[in-house]
């Protein structure tokens, strides 16, 4: 049976937003790496839980409590499925991506670290996987160790096993880049970090929105993603790790909904996923990224893969005819995000004048300020694409820039 052909047209009329116009001009957006569109379905989803369902779960006898319950578990196994996950047991819903790798951070700083350990995180993580191995570092005498990135945008693999030894405890590596949209060799990493005895953290948020994704293929210890990079809310994420290491690891706050039994003297807490869990959850919000997560599986993840990949091909194939444009990081493997800079204009100007033509686009360090830094720059302008993007709002964004170089030439 042949694949149906990619209805663009038909999957932008989801979303609303993309129907507005901004400085009276359509809505060109290609700031996806930031935050992606919602579709229809989760805003509805969304606005259908507050108007008819709004309960607080794991609390009550009563039917809204009881059907919230039933419908926020409902949405673990659906996200649970969407990953790969072998049990919901596993799905830890967080308030996204960063508070995923704190928590992570956090256990191994009370249960794993010791002094002279050491944590490695790569030369192209974003900020969220830096700071808090920093900080478990300080607190723990561990130290910190990075896997450089080459000029071109990707990790330095012939270092792995100069920087992963016997006191590794863990490796963080970001599945995609942020900055560059360069894509890591994550099996890679993870094999040189199981030859060592080591756990893995992958940093999905750049990798879930735009591909498949199976954590027990990956092999991986943890996968962290956010919801608002997935068509779903924002303040709602999910932390997936192997039920041996959630285990081990304890409680990253203390609250209501966590615990087992509590006296003045002590706390026995939860099972899983319950004790990462504390106070009222984000139920809307879940529910919300339920939505989202269905409604890329009913499009299909590899259809919507190949369509991002096609469109970053053509973005870099037009932004090379253009001239005057110096690509930042020309990686292997390139996924949704294409970084550059325009020759003798700053990109703060560039996405201003770009925002007056309707289009959005990222300017700045994209919270990678240690790869700008290695690239010897302070910023880029970032496009980044997303399933409703299409090639005539590539060629939109070209016009605008060659108007940006005119207008500063």
């Amino acid at each position: 049976m042949s694949t149906p052909p990619y209805d663009v047209e038909r999957i932008r009329e989801d979303f609303p937003i993309l129907s507005r116009e901004v400085h009276g001009r359509p809505l060109v957006y290609l700031d996806n790496a930031a935050t992606t569109q919602k579709p229809r379905a989760v805003i509805d989803r969304i606005s259908r839980y507050y108007a008819e369902e709004n309960a607080n779960v794991h609390r009550g006898v009563h039917v809204l409590s009881a059907e919230g319950t039933e419908a926020f578990e409902a949405a673990r196994q659906s996200v649970a499925s969407f990953i790969g996950a072998p049990s919901p047991r596993e799905v830890v819903f967080t308030r996204g991506t960063t508070e995923g790798i704190n928590l992570v951070a956090h256990g191994f700083s009370a249960a794993v670290l010791q002094p002279g350990d050491e944590i490695v995180v790569t030369g192209l993580e974003h900020h969220a996987n830096i700071v808090p191995w920093q900080m478990a570092a300080e607190r723990t005498g561990a130290t910190l160790r990075v896997l450089p990135m080459t000029p071109e945008g990707d990790l330095a693999t012939d270092a792995l096993a100069d920087v992963i030894g016997e006191r590794t405890r863990i490796v963080c590596v970001s599945h995609t880049s942020n900055a560059l949209g360069s894509v890591s060799p994550v099996a890679e990493v993870i094999e040189a970090a199981r030859a060592a005895g080591a756990a893995v953290l992958v940093d999905g948020a750049q990798a879930t929105p735009h591909a498949p994704v199976d954590v027990q293929a990956l092999g991986a210890d943890f996968f962290v993603f956010s919801g608002h990079k997935t068509y779903g809310p924002m303040g709602v994420g999910v932390l997936w790790g192997r039920e041996d290491w959630l285990d081990r690891l304890p409680p990253y706050q203390g609250g209501g909904d966590m615990i087992d039994q509590v006296t003045f003297e002590r706390t026995t807490f939860a099972g899983l996923p319950s004790k990462f869990e504390a106070g009222t959850p984000n139920v809307a919000g879940v529910l919300g990224l339920e939505a989202a997560v269905q409604y890329l599986t009913a499009i299909g993840m590899e259809v919507i893969q190949a369509h991002e990949a096609d469109l970053v091909a053509y973005c870099v194939e037009r932004l090379a005819d253009l001239g005057g444009v110096r690509f930042v990081g020309t990686p292997r493997q390139r996924a949704s995000a294409v970084s550059f800079l325009l020759e003798g204009i700053h990109p703060y100007d560039a996405g201003t004048v770009l925002d007056r033509l309707g289009i959005a686009v990222r300017t700045g360090q994209h919270c990678a300020q240690p790869v700008m830094d290695a690239m010897g720059i302070d910023g880029t302008v970032r496009a980044s694409v997303a399933l409703y993007n299409t090639r005539s709002e590539i060629d939109a964004l070209c016009a605008g820039l060659e108007q940006v170089q005119t207008m500063f030439s």
